[in-house]
């Protein structure tokens, strides 16, 4: 089986039919697949083919069954557009349909390049997900002037589950809680934890107060979660909080950091009281970071610091650190980052 690449994430290239997956051309030989066009598609349609789309992706998600396939379109833009036409939606995988996919057509991870989700205001999460094993791909998601989040984890282990959620090729932007990090961000957990064994590999995400968030762990810890080759950007001084922030609750167990670099080069503190202002937090948490790269200097001040107090990012001893590197002052001789 081939190596995924950087970027290529769980899928490659897309089509009606078929997903490309581990450098394999596989048929989807279970499920049915449903097809959503906001622009030339209708709600009334049956959404079974693209000539009879759905218009709204909830719809085909309501439509749809456990292990079915939603194909998403892009909207069309206008000429000159500098934002993307957005699916204005607060969407919901409810329980019961379990690895249900949602897929983006195109497929590459940049905004406008995708199908965005976009409702704009409201407190509700862009997605919610409360089935087990479902996989979100090659979908954008704006917060706008929302302040329920980007992705939700929604899993108390009864009524509803968010285990084995896969969130692949994804971009992310604008998305806050109600204040700093720990009250939400693009990709979150809900209070209740839980939601194990999730994987988060290939996304992009840009200037969002928190990126990846445990809200709390009153269910259970999250256990078993990788993050892989994702990007975190923003322009510097802006009021980005935390990039990855795992300290709500009890922390989570068995997270692996691997392949990700961290841009915002200051790691600024906004201004109404932020809860980290740094790239990561994982107080609480056990596990490992691997291979991540960290703009740890900005406008000539000092390299940040990394370890349970430190200014960078707070990782106590029980995440070890392997293989990470910053940018460093013109006298270090490496540029590798050491836990102080």
């Amino acid at each position: 089986m081939n190596r995924i690449t950087r970027g290529e994430g769980l899928f490659g290239a897309v089509t009606a039919d078929r997903l490309r997956l581990a450098g394999a051309d596989l048929p989807l030989f279970f499920g049915n697949s449903y097809y959503v066009d906001g622009t030339n598609g209708s709600d009334t349609n049956t959404g079974r083919t693209w000539n009879k789309a759905k218009a709204t992706i909830q719809a085909a998600i309501t439509a749809a069954s456990a292990f079915d396939t939603v194909f998403v379109r892009a909207k069309t833009m206008a000429a000159g557009a500098t934002d993307p036409s957005n699916y204005a939606e607060a969407l919901t995988i409810a329980a019961g349909k379990s690895c249900l996919r949602v897929v983006g057509v195109p497929y590459a991870v940049a905004q406008g390049a995708q199908p965005q989700v976009k409702k704009g205001s409201g407190t509700a999460a862009q997605l919610t997900v409360r089935s087990p094993g479902c996989v979100i791909a090659g979908i954008s998601f704006n917060g706008g002037d929302a302040t329920g989040g980007g992705i939700l984890l929604d899993d108390d282990a009864s009524t509803k589950s968010a285990f084995g959620t896969v969130i692949a090729n994804c971009f992310f932007k604008n998305c806050v809680g109600s204040g700093n990090a720990g009250t939400g961000g693009a990709i979150q957990w809900s209070a209740a934890g839980g939601a194990w064994q999730v994987l988060i590999q290939g996304c992009h995400l840009y200037s969002n107060r928190g990126g990846i968030v445990l809200l709390g762990t009153s269910g259970s810890r999250p256990t078993d979660v990788v993050i892989e080759d994702c990007s975190f950007g923003s322009n510097a001084n802006t009021d980005i909080d935390c990039d990855i922030y795992l300290a709500g609750g009890s922390g989570a167990q068995g997270v692996i950091i691997r392949r990700c670099a961290f841009q915002t080069v200051d790691v600024p503190a906004y201004a109404t009281s932020p809860i980290a202002a740094r790239y990561l937090d994982l107080t609480g948490c056990e596990g490992l970071i691997e291979d991540c790269s960290f703009a740890c200097i900005g406008q000539g001040t000092s390299a940040k610091t990394f370890g349970a107090a430190g200014d960078g990012a707070k990782i106590p001893t029980t995440v070890r650190m392997a293989n990470c590197y910053g940018e460093v002052g013109a006298t270090a001789t490496t540029g590798e980052i050491l836990r102080t």
